[in-house]
């Protein structure tokens, strides 16, 4: 930005602008240790991002104008982050790096190629960066047909074509688009110039259409202005931009300038509806005219979150004992301008120009592995809604005879069991059924497999599936193994209450001691795959030869989210997953098939003592049981 009389003048009368000095050790006015301009010893060669890893930053550099200013400045900040940055390539997954203009204050020639040197070091290792001009940079009177500079004789597109990521530019060469991989996707970034002209801006469109479905970052110097308490607001040119560029091209979700101070953000709706997020950030006005301050966007495709955070790589290298009272304070910025973190469902932020296919259904042949011995799923093709009719039956698509039928509980009516089109995204089948379910109080009693009796005040509420008499589950003991699995879904508020505790997705009807089992509490059921009182996911069951529960124990799952959870137990040990992934609290003890009393199988009921006190909440989608353990890689959802 400009500088006006005050701003200037309050850098000067606080020794912010000069000739680099600062204090050390205590003693002011002693020098810094000297960096290496020219890179660290050693070979980075090997440093390189992770292109396939969800998490990877971008390094943002804004107005470091003030080290580069006539016989005032100091390149060793500059020097230190770019260093930085290559040290950190690795670890932080950096895979680019963006300045955000006026890289030098008066764009003198000399000013310049200083800068053009410090610069040279991510030259040499082919670190991905891009540079544009701010208006300390060049003739700013002018839009980019300006013609040529000394800017473009050091940082025109010469210098970043050398690099793989370089994509183009203007004919002008005051701007430039590149294109990184990261996530596994392409991404793409536009550097624009203080003030792109018309052409320019037919230009980025035509980049766009090019790479139709690649999500893109636009960087430029002048954009959002901010006040004192970090809201944004677009400056006049930047409203130039966003109506004649961001506002129609979608690809755009991000923008990031300098140029005014202090940072701040907005978020805008653009022509189809979705979020840009518009960002400013500079601190020519921080102690050593920001000293290359470094602001680092930390993207996570797997928390589909932004962090964002800001540091001085400047500071950081220097002995924590000889960091002046000033440098101790901007070591990193920590208030909310400077360290947020941004939500952003980016498969539904792209979803207009890049939608995620989805999975289609799979049909039953695809997923009938050998040992199959019951496989139910829900798509029958009944409307959204509608209620599982009594009685209604749905078959074993094993074709081992195990199906199942609908049971209500007294007093519940004919919606407590509703067919449903939710489902997981790596469901094979496209459906569900929502179980409108809750526990009972003051005992409510049913017995005898699932058929009814009455009594108690307030008795559970909901309907759920058994399976048939004389089915071959209700006898399989399992002694070689086995895998269980299910797509579950908690409602938004199956916490609100606690009518849902301890409720069962799939469960063994019979009391321990049904099956001989009297240690531990003989009353309860043989066998459940269960949602504790905290909604964490609990198999607990008696085997075969243990007179007592063994128990694997979840963690407290999300509301509103589908997940798959499957048990696999390997002749001698159950091991628990949700969503593929082998979860922490699996018992080491012995756990050789399950027990049985000869009883139904009940999807979506809890019973304990015989009796079923308690229907389920929430959708149940896809079950399939196999009379082996399966890896991982072939469960329903893989």
């Amino acid at each position: 930005m400009e500088d006006t009389p005050s701003r200037r003048s309050f850098l000067q009368g606080a020794g912010l602008v000069g000739a680099g000095l600062v204090g050390g050790g205590g003693a002011a006015g002693a020098l810094l240790p000297v960096l290496d301009l020219t890179g660290r010893a050693g070979d980075r060669t090997g440093d390189g991002a992770d292109p396939e890893s969800p998490r990877f930053t971008l390094a943002v550099i804004p107005d470091t104008q003030y080290l580069f200013d006539g016989d005032r400045g100091d390149p060793e900040p500059l020097a230190a982050t770019l260093n930085w940055i290559l040290d950190h390539r690795a670890e932080q997954n950096i895979v680019f790096t963006a300045h955000l203009g006026d890289i030098v204050e008066n764009a003198g020639a000399a000013e310049l190629a200083e800068a053009g040197q410090v610069y040279e070091v991510l030259d040499r290792h082919r670190m991905p960066y891009s540079v544009l001009a701010g208006n300390h940079d060049i003739d700013a009177s002018a839009t980019d047909q300006r013609g040529p500079s000394p800017y473009l004789e050091v940082f025109g597109p010469h210098r970043v074509s050398r690099l793989p990521s370089y994509g183009g530019g203007t004919p002008d060469g005051y701007n430039t688009y590149h294109r990184f991989t990261a996530a596994g996707r392409e991404w793409l970034l536009l550097a624009l110039d203080w003030r792109p002209s018309d052409g320019t801006l037919d230009w980025a469109r035509s980049v766009l259409a090019a790479h139709r479905s690649t999500p893109a970052i636009l960087t430029t110097h002048d954009l959002a202005d901010s006040d004192e308490t970090g809201v944004a607001w677009l400056s006049a040119h930047g409203r130039r931009l966003w109506d004649g560029l961001i506002a129609d091209s979608d690809q755009i979700f991000l923008t990031l300038n300098g140029h005014y101070w202090p940072p701040g953000r907005l978020v805008r709706r653009n022509a189809a509806g979705r979020d840009v997020h518009v960002h400013i950030t500079n601190y020519q006005d921080r102690y050593y005219g920001g000293g290359a301050m470094l602001r680092l966007y930390h993207f996570d495709l797997a928390r589909d979150t932004i962090d964002v955070e800001t540091i001085s790589p400047w500071i950081l290298g220097q002995r924590p004992d000889r960091r002046d009272a000033l440098a101790r304070r901007e070591v990193e910025l920590t208030d909310p301008a400077n360290r947020f973190s941004l939500p952003i469902d980016f498969t539904e932020r792209f979803a207009g120009f890049a939608p995620v296919p989805r999975r289609p259904p799979r049909g039953p042949d695809a997923v009938l592995v050998d040992g199959t011995v019951a496989y139910w799923r829900f798509d029958q093709g009944r409307a959204e809604g509608t209620a599982v009719p009594d009685g209604f039956r749905i078959d074993d698509l094993s074709g081992r005879g195990n199906h199942l039928t609908r049971v209500t509980l007294p007093g519940s009516g004919p919606a407590a069991l509703r067919w449903s089109a939710g489902h997981h995204d790596d469901q094979p089948a496209h459906a569900s059924l929502f179980f409108d379910g809750s526990r009972q109080t003051d005992g409510g009693r049913q017995t005898d497999g699932g058929r009814q009796t009455d009594g108690g005040r307030r008795p559970a509420r909901g309907a759920y599936l058994r399976t048939v008499d004389g089915a071959p589950l209700n006898a399989a003991t399992f002694d070689q193994g086995y895998t269980v699995e299910a797509f579950v879904k908690l409602p938004a508020d199956v916490r609100a209450t606690d009518d849902h505790a301890n409720m069962s997705i799939l469960s063994r009807f019979g009391a321990g001691r049904d099956a001989g089992k009297l240690g531990g509490d003989p009353a309860a059921p043989i066998a459940t795959l269960s949602m504790s009182d905290g909604m964490a996911v609990l198999w607990a069951v008696f085997p075969l030869a243990q007179d007592a529960l063994i128990a694997n124990w979840g963690h407290e799952m999300r509301a509103d989210e589908w997940f798959h959870v499957a048990v696999v137990n390997d002749g001698q040990h159950s091991t628990l997953y949700v969503d593929g992934l082998r979860l922490l609290r699996n018992p080491s003890a012995p756990a050789t098939g399950l027990a049985t009393s000869g009883e139904p199988w009940l999807v979506g009921a809890h019973h304990h003592d015989r009796i079923v006190e308690q229907g389920f909440y929430g959708w149940i989608g896809d079950i399939r049981i196999v009379d082996r353990p399966l890896p991982a890689s072939r469960f329903l959802r893989a």
